[in-house]
């Protein structure tokens, strides 16, 4: 049963992966045209409601040992992850290359197996702190490399500080959500408090800063690239907090290393974004770690 969950949860993630290649690449051309704060708070609370309503359908309110749900991490989990980190992103994606920050997202692995050992007692073999280290030098070849500024890539340095402050907001998120789920919280129930409570603070901070009525404004072409978008947002979050469920988060997270070779491929063929030597190099390197990370059996954890 245990090598059947870390065989579904492996799955899982590497489908997330490939979702997530696809969508920091699609986002970019979507985000050039949209305001961030009004693009994030509409696919956080369409989404929040659908994971209510699953979350409802196949009964995940019901908590094991009659246990109380505990509020204190879903807001967490919301608020941070669901929120603020997706404002950061958004942000930072709309001054970066696709390519540049669909790898400084892929950085989380790093901050979140740091987090997991400490706050979850996750162990880490020395397969896995080797594959660490291979990612370690990876992303600082990767950041080493310099690219211009273009029209679609407005201010590559300050994005990449943005991309990278949410991904460190996500990794905090990711450890919640796994100790959520340690306590008996079911992933639909994570992955709705994660975008409907974000949803809420995005909408908030749209409302302070006058852009609700952005919306009313949107055209059709916006609507659907919202749409779109809020699709594959729907199936990351769907795969991703399904898969740490049954694995190891920094197992998880790790997986999604795999993400950015499709991210960087499709800005360089479709949206002409360059790719200069360092980062190549850097991304192969990277990858190699990942390849040995998905070989790694998690420290099983009955929830």
């Amino acid at each position: 049963m245990e090598r059947k969950k870390e065989a579904i949860g492996t799955i899982l993630a590497i489908v997330t992966a490939i979702i997530s290649g696809f969508s920091i690449f699609a986002n970019k051309f979507f985000i050039i045209n949209l305001d961030a704060t009004v693009f994030t708070a509409i696919r956080a609370i369409i989404i929040g409601v659908a994971f209510l309503v699953l979350s409802f359908i196949f009964g995940s309110w019901k908590l094991k040992e009659n246990k109380k749900i505990n509020w204190i991490y879903l807001l967490i989990i919301g608020i941070i992850g669901g929120g603020f980190a997706f404002l950061l992103f958004f942000n930072g994606l709309k001054l970066t290359s696709a390519g540049r920050a669909g790898f400084f997202h892929k950085t989380l692995p790093l901050y979140v197996t740091v987090l997991a050992f400490f706050f979850l007692k996750e162990k880490i073999n020395i397969k896995q702190t080797m594959a660490l280290l291979l990612m370690i030098v990876g992303t600082l070849v990767m950041v080493s490399s310099q690219i211009p500024f273009g029209e679609m890539w407005l201010n590559p340095q300050t994005g990449d500080l943005l991309v990278i402050g949410a991904t460190i907001l996500w990794a905090i998120e990711n450890v919640v959500a796994k100790k959520a789920m340690i306590k008996g919280e079911h992933n639909f129930v994570v992955s709705f408090a994660r975008m409907f409570f974000g949803g809420v603070v995005l909408f908030g901070i749209a409302l302070i800063t006058n852009k609700i009525g952005i919306l009313v404004e949107l055209s059709s072409i916006q609507w659907m690239y919202i749409l779109i978008s809020t699709l594959m947002l729907f199936g990351y979050v769907l795969t991703y907090y399904w898969a740490i469920r049954y694995i190891n988060v920094s197992k998880a997270a790790s997986i999604l290393l795999i993400s950015p070779v499709i991210t960087l491929i499709a800005g360089m063929f479709l949206l002409g974004e360059p790719a200069p030597l360092l980062q190549l190099i850097g991304s192969a390197i990277i990858l190699i770690g990942a390849y040995f990370i998905i070989n790694v059996r998690s420290e099983f954890v009955r929830i």
